[in-house]
């Protein structure tokens, strides 16, 4: 899988990653940093950060600013921005892809493990994006906001609830800060990406025996997991000029989960052909 734009789609925009340092944070910026961005990493492990940026500068050549950040706390993001734009002039865009996220039953959740994946998901972004589109707005500067969501910010879904609760508090956001800041010139766009597997979050969702018992693969009409590149692709898209119309959208990439998982009759793929002979047969005696 290859990268889709121009090499030069990103020249000159400086855009900050929350959780840049890792997964698919990482991938979406490198990506941009061979597009020709300056790229902003943030995350709380500073060695991580700084082993990352070493990396993405050797691989691209481009320039990596590792800043460490607890996005729950609003000063440490403020301190992003002002080396941010110390270092680089301005920032372009800010791509809200940090989060916290584990399964359980409900019942067995404690209200401070609640609080944990509300406090770095859903206050972590609005944080952030409260902090950099005040500063935008101030300096009447544009910019992009590209946020992290699931599909399950819509539908929700059992065993990740507070991650749900977060998500859709996210995507409420997205759509309403397009409409309330597309007059500063400032846009919010989201994905809700599908399984992209990543070392770290992976093994928490799918440990080796629940992986075993429900199979992601099988929810996913595509019968493959997501590449980083596809992802890195879009997000690439939606941080350009070239999606400069697009604002208030959520675009999932899942390979068709949701709409599998949807539809009531989709489960009807595992009859075979001998058995809908058996079906056609019994419609045509009646």
């Amino acid at each position: 899988m290859s990268g889709m734009l121009k090499d030069d789609a990103l020249k000159g925009e400086t855009i900050i990653v929350t959780g840049g340092g890792t997964g698919l944070g990482r991938s979406m910026g490198k990506y941009f940093l061979e597009l020709g961005a300056n790229l902003v990493i943030a995350s709380r492990k500073m060695e991580v950060l700084e082993k990352a940026a070493a990396e993405l500068e050797a691989e691209t050549g481009g320039k990596v600013l590792p800043v460490s950040c607890d996005i729950r706390k609003y000063d440490q993001i403020e301190n992003v921005i002002a080396e941010a734009e110390a270092k680089f002039g301005s920032i372009s865009g800010v791509l809200n892809n940090a989060a916290g996220n584990f399964i359980s039953p409900t019942e067995r959740l404690s209200h401070r493990a609640f609080d944990i994946v509300i406090d770095i998901v859903l206050r972590g972004t609005y944080n952030f994006t409260l902090a950099a589109g005040k500063n935008w707005i101030n300096k009447k500067q544009a910019g992009t906001f590209l946020n992290i969501v699931t599909t399950y910010a819509w539908t929700g879904s059992g065993y990740v609830v507070p991650s749900a609760c977060a998500k859709a508090g996210i995507l409420s956001m997205t759509r309403s800060l397009a409409s309330e800041w597309a007059k500063y010139n400032i846009r919010s766009n989201a994905i809700a990406p599908g399984p992209f597997p990543t070392e770290g979050a992976w093994k928490r969702l799918f440990p080796g025996e629940v992986a075993e018992q429900i199979d992601p693969l099988k929810r996913i009409p595509l019968k493959r997991f997501g590449e980083h590149q596809e992802l890195a692709n879009l997000a690439a898209y939606l941080m350009s000029d070239y999606s400069a119309y697009v604002n208030g959208e959520v675009v999932t990439i899942d390979g068709g989960e949701w709409v599998h998982g949807a539809g009531e009759f989709n489960g009807l793929e595992a009859v075979t052909p001998e058995m809908w002979d058996m079906l056609e047969k019994m419609r045509a005696k009646k």
